[in-house]
């Protein structure tokens, strides 16, 4: 038996491309964006009652890497990414259905869109459902998680002065919080855990619509050199 669902609206995201997201929901705070929905969820009555919610649960499909054959064993990242496990114990992208959850802040609301922050979702991504986030059912202090038991360990963020310069001409311009967009998401170390990067070798990411180019001094201490139109 199969079934089928629809998307009832589409994220739109400071986040063009995977690399730099982070890892989990609410780690970057500054990571803005919104949710445009569909008719006919795009009326006032289907927001109703979100202006008394502070958090909300996107449901939403991973469209960039689904898959026909099913992986039974994934390698997270926050296992170095050369230990596999279940993928029942893991939240890797690959899904059997696709299927993925985050729970982020919501700023506002309005018809038509959420404006929502502390995302880790690409733009254009399908919104399946919407849900709100209940602390007393959601919350679960004695829940225990031996593969993943904190936030992961974060790691310097240094500028060269022009580019933190480009940073803040470019922030004013989009209107948005891009120079602490960019710390937080390189302060959670975006490289895949089994690379070793020498100084030589340089990263970029588009964020909004300018590329930010960094390498890493040591292996606790990047570098942002370049942030300018994508």
């Amino acid at each position: 038996m199969s079934y089928s669902v629809n998307p009832i609206g589409y994220v739109r995201s400071c986040f063009k491309e995977k690399f730099a997201i982070p890892r989990q929901p609410l780690l970057a705070p500054a990571a803005q964006g919104c949710i445009e929905l569909l008719p006919p969820y795009d009326q006032a009555k289907a927001i109703a009652g979100l202006e008394d919610i502070s958090h909300i649960w996107v449901i939403f499909l991973f469209h960039k890497t689904l898959e026909n054959t099913p992986r039974l064993k994934v390698r997270p990242p926050r296992l170095g990414g050369n230990k596999s496990i279940g993928v029942f114990a893991s939240r890797a992208t690959h899904r059997p259905n696709g299927i993925g959850q985050s729970a982020v802040r919501l700023e506002r609301a309005e018809p038509g869109r959420l404006w929502i922050s502390g995302i880790d979702l690409l733009d254009g991504t399908p919104v399946l459902d919407i849900k709100p986030y209940v602390p007393y059912a959601d919350s679960l202090p004695m829940a225990h998680n031996a593969i993943a038991d904190s936030a992961p360990t974060l790691i310097a963020v240094s500028w060269q002065p022009n580019a933190l310069q480009q940073s803040e001409q470019h922030a004013q311009r989009l209107q948005q919080p891009l120079t602490q967009l960019i710390e937080q998401c390189l302060a959670q170390d975006p490289r895949p855990a089994y690379q070793q990067p020498t100084p030589e070798r340089m990263y970029g990411v588009q964020f909004y619509d300018v590329q930010v180019r960094w390498h890493y001094l040591t292996l606790e201490q990047i570098e942002v050199i370049e942030v300018c139109l994508a």
